[in-house]
């Protein structure tokens, strides 16, 4: 059976908006970005390491694809990472995309209902909207929250928005020495499926 993990960095005050870079997401007038950077260290960067060792496609958002492009796509750094995501394959959901030819080993997807026919396990890094989307419909199994000890008190929120009562179990946690705490849950009653 199908399963969908999302991955997400989130503040303390649970923005998700702008982690990685200054320029990442400047929508709304949000000035905070890169927000997660001075928080890397050997120990989260072994967590997130774990997530990409795991079999599976990998899910996206238009906009947070598009970004990825322009970050892997075409690196040539040696970094681990970069040889899995761009071997992935890499499904991205949007209504606007002519096509998803810019990346290798990218599949278009035109709605939810495309996602939840697909037969294959899918983890989500980032997509903060496709994931409230999927969340509202049920379809999250797992959350890998990256909590981050700041707050910036402004910003995109993970649940902005109506989300149906689901409960979670904790099934993992780890903290990092700069105070990081990524926290594994599973899906324990049923949502909206």
């Amino acid at each position: 059976m199908r399963s969908i993990s999302a991955t997400m960095f989130v503040t303390l005050d649970g923005v998700v908006q702008g982690f990685g870079r200054p320029d990442e997401d400047t929508r709304g007038g949000f000035g905070h970005g890169g927000w997660g950077a001075r928080y890397n260290d050997e120990v989260l960067a072994a967590e997130m390491g774990k997530g990409m060792a795991a079999s599976g496609a990998m899910l996206f958002g238009r906009r947070t694809w598009q970004d990825f492009i322009g970050v892997w796509a075409s690196a040539t750094d040696g970094n681990p990472f970069t040889a899995h995501m761009n071997a992935a394959r890499k499904y991205v959901v949007s209504s606007g995309l002519a096509d998803a030819d810019a990346w290798e080993n990218s599949v278009l997807l035109r709605s939810l209902d495309d996602v939840a026919a697909l037969d294959a396990d899918l983890s989500i890094i980032g997509s903060a909207a496709l994931v409230r989307s999927l969340h509202a419909a049920g379809l999250i199994d797992r959350y890998t929250l990256v909590i981050h000890p700041v707050t910036l008190g402004g910003g995109a929120r993970l649940f902005d928005g109506p989300a149906p009562l689901t409960e979670f179990e904790l099934t993992g946690s780890v903290a990092t020495p700069k105070g990081v705490i990524v926290a594994h849950y599973t899906r324990v009653s049923p949502g909206r499926r």
